[in-house]
């Protein structure tokens, strides 16, 4: 064999290896041992629009949860109203900042029908939000009018933080509302959100198709296809950029990755977060892995 042939191959391997060791097993529930863990902790990857029912589907998850010592969220959901008074007063329009001054005519049209048929009311109620509330406000009562029974369903993530409430343990956040405000509305200037909600808007069998598929692939607890969909198609008339994906997602995972070593230490712990945060090659189980743990699905 010429150098040149074996150096491909070579150069061949290493790629596919790369490749496999990025495509995880589908499951939403992970354990994480070894690197000097006394007891094992468990990550379980969530949908804030999944009713509690779909809890029985995942096999091992109420063993997992009741060997734990502690549960870690996202954020520590124990003060609902304060939280939700802290988002809405930095959801609100600056001052001066109005739809009239951000979008043509038609557009300012199209955004008050639109929330008017989903709500109720329009933008002379709805106006003095920003447009990343709004959007966010869309894309959740369009999930609930396609699937209904996701309409009364207990959030994921609050049950397990009431859950362990109940067992007397402790329930912590990873990071504060003012991390994920920062994420939500400051990260993208007002015009941006803007035009992010219009395109949104203009393509309702985009968001219809991306409602679809996020609500199949997570029943099939399929996170590998649930990553490829989060990657985006460059072609989507609706990209995010760059700087806003990593603020979403990789960002975070780094911040929450630095922090996870002491919380597994001092408490077995169980960690749930959105299921987009655990795979990928940024995703807290690779991340997890090359900290030293062992990481593996629960089947």
């Amino acid at each position: 064999m010429n150098f040149k042939k074996q150096t491909f191959i070579i150069l061949l391997v290493i790629c596919v290896l790369t490749l496999q060791s990025f495509a995880l097993e589908n499951s939403l529930l992970w354990k994480v041992s070894g690197n000097g863990l006394t007891k094992p902790s468990y990550i379980f990857g969530t949908h804030h629009l999944i009713p509690l029912s779909f809890l029985d589907t995942v096999n091992g998850l109420n063993d997992a949860f009741e060997q734990t010592e502690q549960t870690v969220g996202e954020v520590d959901m124990s003060n609902m109203l304060e939280m939700q008074m802290q988002m809405m007063q930095h959801a609100m329009m600056p001052e001066g900042v109005t739809y009239q001054s951000l979008l043509s005519e038609d557009d300012f049209m199209l955004l008050d029908s639109t929330l008017t048929s989903l709500t109720g009311t329009g933008l002379a109620q709805m106006g003095q939000l920003k447009p990343t509330l709004l959007g966010l406000s869309i894309s959740v009562l369009l999930y609930q009018r396609y699937y209904p029974e996701t309409a009364s369903g207990e959030n994921l993530d609050i049950h397990f933080q009431q859950e362990a409430v109940k067992r007397s343990r402790p329930a912590i956040g990873l990071e504060s509302i003012e991390n994920q405000i920062h994420v939500l509305f400051e990260i993208s200037s007002i015009e941006r959100q803007a035009e992010s909600l219009m395109c949104m808007i203009k393509h309702p069998e985009m968001l219809k198709e991306m409602i679809d598929n996020l609500h199949e692939l997570y029943f099939a607890h399929n996170i590998n296809a649930l990553y490829e969909l989060w990657k985006e198609d460059a072609n989507s008339p609706c990209v995010s950029t760059e700087e806003e994906r990593n603020a979403l997602n990789k960002d975070r995972n780094l911040r929450w990755l630095d922090k996870l070593p002491a919380i597994m230490s001092e408490k077995s712990s169980f960690i749930a977060v959105g299921a987009l945060h655990l795979p990928g090659e940024d995703g807290l189980i690779e991340g997890l892995r090359r900290l030293g743990y062992t990481v593996e699905a629960v089947k």
